[in-house]
């Protein structure tokens, strides 16, 4: 159960300059990764603020030992961690992490890092469930309002084919009830009826193993209602 704030708005992916260009030895580009202490200190409080309703464990990712940008995010996020004295706050190297993430994924409960190490980390992290379909993810602001979404893409290579896995998608949904609607109940009846379904072997085709049957996007969507309005997931 791993859960991965992302900062979304900087670093290496917005910051600018960002452009290709004509060198007398051929065509070069640049791309700038910037932090602010504001941008880092508002990640921070968030992933701190939600450590706070789990185990009360905070990792932070970051390449401290090469890049000027991770170390301005220790700094910041240590600063931060002064006043959450009830979680437990730790840093790592974003490679360190890449290894120790397969290695032992059950060490860690609350990751947070910047845009681009975010980027990688959570599609690696999505294999620990077996595929990027698995995955719900929340875009969150500083209230109450997020963007909800599974974290893979739109495939529309396999529209209407009833063969994609809307478990991120569902699950999606729980964390918009959780953190915009502040319906907890709610949400772990979805949660709840989506372990049931899966408990019984239901398999959409790309979680399926080897010689395991599988089911439609319909069929396992169905179950999952069904889950939900029985009495155990109620």
């Amino acid at each position: 159960d791993l859960l991965v704030v992302r900062e979304l708005t900087g670093g290496l992916y917005f910051s600018k300059p960002k452009r290709r260009y004509q060198t007398p030895r051929g065509e070069a580009a640049v791309d700038t990764m910037r932090y602010s202490t504001p941008e880092i200190e508002r990640v921070a409080v968030r992933a701190f603020e939600l450590a706070r309703t789990r185990r009360r464990r905070l990792l932070s990712v970051d390449k401290a030992n090469v890049l000027e940008t991770s170390r301005l995010w220790r700094v910041v996020v240590s600063r931060v961690a002064e006043r959450y004295p009830d979680v437990a706050c730790s840093h790592m190297l974003v490679d360190a992490f890449a290894m120790e993430l397969l290695r032992r994924p059950q060490a860690f409960d609350v990751v947070v890092t910047e845009n681009l190490f975010g980027d990688i980390l959570t599609d690696e992290a999505s294999m620990l469930a077996g595929a990027l379909g698995m995955l719900p993810s929340a875009s969150l602001g500083g209230g109450t309002l997020g963007l909800y979404e599974p974290i893979h893409g739109s495939a529309p290579d396999i529209a209407g084919k009833g063969i994609a896995n809307p478990i991120g998608a569902i699950l999606s949904a729980a964390l918009l009830l959780r953190w915009s609607l502040n319906r907890e109940d709610a949400a772990q009846a979805i949660e709840r009826a989506v372990s049931r379904v899966l408990a019984a072997g239901l398999r959409t085709a790309d979680i399926a193993g080897p010689g395991e049957s599988t089911v439609s996007t319909g069929a396992i969507t169905d179950a999952i209602v069904e889950a939900i309005g029985s009495r155990e997931a109620a």
